[in-house]
């Protein structure tokens, strides 16, 4: 048994009350009995993505740089897993959305550049971010083996699976997804449900625990900009839902996850063992003229 610690919560325009924010946060996740911990998408600042504005490079840093270090220190005092989003600063003109992974001694088990890289109405991440080329994987932690991707990845069931052949119990998702308020009245409800059961469908068909998390708060212009909208939730591997966010309010989420019901869950859907590996040769190609 595994306890996972969701945190959710709103940004402001300060980096750096958002990084003590986040890491008060996750000494009370530690606190109440979390042992795997995640942060959502890019948790030092606002969602900057709204606007193509070249001087929201600086909020960029290297890794490992100083959030690593304060985080791998956290990690190692708390004895915790931690997960975390970060806008990374690989080089001059080079920039990623990259997560990095603590184990539970505080050491930097490894980091995922985000792979699938949108360019939407509010969300222009392609003006900030080069695509991801870490490749999609699984880390050994104290408390499990850990796969993370990043928000928009959430969409793309061959990024759950092979983070799932790699060994991967417990997929994160760090996110940071809202509403346009002016469409929310008419698919609000409809976009929320597909985000989540577009999700529960990794967990079922590759037999894993999947956790969501996401940030909350009005982003932006007060008649434009991004309501976001929480719900961070965990399901298990049967895509049932363990524990839900709201849709409003900061707050930490607590859930044990048993592992074994994996190998259970598995045994009595065998997709992985079904699979027809010697037919998908077309996956690798745009579209099937």
């Amino acid at each position: 048994m595994v306890n996972l610690g969701l945190v959710q919560m709103s940004c402001s325009r300060n980096p750096d009350e958002n990084f003590e924010k986040g890491t008060a946060r996750i000494r009370e996740a530690a606190a109440e009995g979390a042992q795997i911990i995640c942060l959502p998408e890019l948790f030092r600042s606002l969602y900057f993505c709204q606007e193509e504005l070249h001087s929201n490079f600086a909020l960029a840093e290297p890794i490992p740089g100083p959030s690593t270090e304060r985080l791998g220190q956290l990690a190692g005092e708390l004895q915790v897993v931690l997960v975390a989003s970060l806008f990374e600063r690989r080089a001059q003109g080079v920039y990623h959305n990259t997560a990095v992974i603590f184990d539970a001694d505080g050491a930097l088990l490894g980091k995922y550049r985000k792979m699938h890289v949108p360019d939407d109405p509010l969300y222009h991440e392609k003006f900030y971010f080069a695509p991801g080329d870490t490749g999609y994987r699984a880390w050994n932690t104290k408390h499990g083996r850990v796969g993370v991707l990043i928000c928009w990845d959430q969409w793309f069931p061959e990024a759950a699976r092979m983070a799932a052949l790699d060994g991967a119990q417990v997929l994160f998702y760090p996110t940071a997804i809202g509403w346009h308020p002016s469409e929310r009245a008419e698919f609000g409800e409809t976009q929320h449900s597909a985000w989540e059961t577009v999700q529960r469908s990794h967990a079922v068909t590759n037999g894993i625990f999947v956790a969501a998390v996401n940030r909350i708060g009005h982003e932006g212009p007060a008649k434009g900009g991004l309501d976001f909208w929480g719900g961070s939730f965990v399901c298990d591997p049967a895509g049932k839902i363990l524990a839900r966010g709201s849709h409003d309010r900061e707050e930490i989420i607590i859930t044990p996850c048993d592992l074994q019901e994996i190998d259970t869950v598995r045994t009595h859907w065998p997709f992985l063992r079904d699979r027809r590996i010697d037919t998908y040769e077309g996956l690798t190609e745009r579209y099937l003229d």
